[in-house]
């Protein structure tokens, strides 16, 4: 019987990312990785209460949040990782 391996993690998540100047304002100006990245997301929407009480796969925008979400009031979950991935340097 094989031995099982622990799973690697994802190298790519693993490679910090630089977020630009408007995420900067939320997550920081350093490069971190994505996981990271997405963990210091999550904890400022969750501190500022932005998910939607009503349907929780909403975010609401915020007025540091909403240049983040190209001006949009409000973005599903989904749309928000598309949104964050179109600021980050390459």
């Amino acid at each position: 019987m094989a031995k099982k391996t622990a799973r690697k993690p994802n190298a790519a998540f693993l490679k910090p990312v630089q977020p630009d100047a408007v995420l900067s304002v939320i997550v920081g100006s350093k490069p971190l990785p994505r996981t990271e990245l997405t963990k210091k997301l999550w904890e400022y929407i969750k501190k500022n209460g932005l998910q939607d009480k009503k349907v929780k796969t909403q975010i609401n925008a915020d007025e540091k949040l909403k240049p983040v979400l190209n001006g949009k009031k409000s973005v599903s979950m989904f749309e928000l990782t598309k949104l964050v991935s179109g600021h980050l340097v390459k």
